[in-house]
């Protein structure tokens, strides 16, 4: 496949489908950890086990996609395709949802999470073929651009799927359904692996392409092609390996503040919280998402191919359109929506951080990294619903992190790409560890002091969009003449 400037929408819109999926199925999680800890009466650390389980996964899921590479002499997509690999990913996948239905009959908690963890190991496979994909299917210039929109579909799952589990868990909140019992989550995680079956079919008799040149597209990334390197293996290149952290604490910090905030959310008034019953958490849970995926619709405006004025106008739009996606499937679901109105100023920060940006990763990850620390420090030092908002815009901040951080670490890969790819997806298990490590200062100290944990996180994000930027420049790869052509 020959690279080409115009993105190939009907190939692309049928690749972000598994993108909803993951979006979808990883903030449901969020609605399992209160509902398990209830159920199998779990200090707050052993109900992180939820994420830990699902999100690590992710990095053995890796690890055997390197070990395999190895041990065939190539690279295993080269191998089997892209395509097949998504598909064969979705099958893996759609085998854990099946352990619910015993897990749930015999209330075994270890059942449970074997069942996430196999889920997350099909993910594994997805995310190392889809990424890729989506940056090539159009200019190299407009990549992280494509991304970012993918990603805008996948907080539309990480958005409506909280409340959808949420309803099948518990009911409707008008039954005032308050607790759940642990045979509740069986049914809407078996319909779940039925649709990952529909869609591997679909997608493999799709038109999506099964092998891409990734040489070619390393040269055109490249504003002078002989300053590219040509390496034997991916981790030999800088920009890879400081990815790979960076790709580590931002998974971490996105999981850990929304993994722990229903704790926060449940805690009596006097000592700063809500004091909300579990089945009160879901829209807050929801916004949580939605603000990646407000985030992401302006940061996707980019991607089309539009007069400059055209794009201006959807970056203002499209997030404020998102936020209407979010009102609106909390109020069908019968949650009291007005008290998030005033999130429509936050957008506004992020809006101005974008414009600022100008199109060039580095810069726009600096930016939003520099804005984390700033909600995080806010949330610390504030109670009650300011403080609720302010933790909540974390998730606004790290909307467009995945697709900057991944577009500049396999910048310049070249052949090296799926290797590179599968180890950004090994690093995924950021949002297994660094969780528990929060979830263990709650339990030792408080749970204000805890969100110290993503400041750090945001502190190596704002370093590695600086270092990322000069280390590309040296290889011929200038972002800003990217952005620039990307504008015209």
């Amino acid at each position: 496949m020959t690279t080409q400037h115009q993105t190939r929408w009907s190939q692309f819109l049928v690749l972000i489908t598994v993108f909803f999926f993951w979006g979808f199925v990883a903030a449901s999680n969020e609605i399992l950890i209160p509902v398990f800890k209830n159920a199998f009466n779990l200090t707050q650390t052993q109900s992180m086990y939820v994420a830990s389980a699902f999100y690590a996964a992710y990095t053995v899921g890796s690890v055997i996609y390197f070990l395999t590479s190895k041990a065939i002499g190539a690279d295993l997509l080269n191998r089997i395709g892209y395509k097949n690999g998504i598909a064969l990913g979705l099958v893996i996948s759609a085998l854990g949802t099946l352990l619910f239905y015993p897990a749930a009959n015999a209330g075994s908690f270890g059942l449970m999470l074997s069942g996430l963890f196999i889920v997350g190991l099909g993910f594994s496979l997805q995310q190392i073929a889809a990424n890729p994909l989506a940056i090539v299917m159009g200019d190299p210039a407009t990549g992280a651009q494509r991304l970012t929109m993918a990603g805008g579909i996948n907080n539309f799952g990480t958005t409506i799927g909280p409340l959808l589990v949420s309803i099948a868990i518990f009911g409707s909140v008008s039954a005032g359904g308050t607790e759940a019992n642990i045979e509740a989550v069986k049914t809407p995680y078996l319909v779940l692996g039925a649709a990952f079956v529909l869609v591997a079919i679909f997608l493999k008799f799709s038109s999506v392409p099964n092998r891409i040149d990734l040489d070619s597209i390393a040269e055109e990334e490249a504003e002078d092609a002989t300053k590219l390197v040509h390496r034997s293996s991916a981790l030999k290149y800088p920009q890879l390996v400081l990815g790979m952290i960076a790709i580590f604490v931002y998974v971490g910090v996105e999981v850990s503040t929304i993994a722990n905030l229903p704790a926060y959310l449940k805690l009596p008034v006097e000592q700063g919280g809500l004091g909300l019953q579990t089945a009160m958490i879901a829209p807050f849970v929801s916004l949580y998402w939605a603000s990646l995926m407000i985030g992401r619709w302006a940061g996707a405006a980019g991607a089309f191919n539009a007069p400059p004025t055209v794009r201006w106008m959807l970056t203002l739009l499209l997030p404020y359109l998102a936020f209407g996606v979010f009102l609106a499937v909390n109020a069908i679901a019968q949650y009291q929506v007005s008290q998030f109105l005033v999130y429509g100023g936050v957008i506004v920060t992020m809006i101005a951080a974008t414009f600022a940006s100008r199109g060039n990763p580095a810069r726009m990850l600096l930016y939003f990294a520099l804005c984390g620390i700033a909600a995080l420090v806010i949330g610390m030092a504030s109670t009650g619903m300011t403080s609720v908002i302010a933790f909540i815009s974390v998730g606004l901040f790290c909307s467009i992190m995945w697709p900057c951080i991944f577009t500049l670490a396999i910048s310049g890969l070249g052949r090296n790409t799926g290797q590179g790819s599968s180890l950004l997806i090994m690093m995924i298990m950021g949002g297994a560890f660094i969780p528990v490590l929060q979830a263990w200062i709650v339990d030792a100290y408080s749970i204000h002091l805890s969100f110290i944990v993503g400041v750090a996180c945001f502190a190596y994000l704002a370093f590695y969009a600086v270092r990322a930027s000069s280390i590309l420049r040296t290889q011929g790869i200038d972002l800003d003449k990217l952005a620039a052509k990307a504008g015209h």
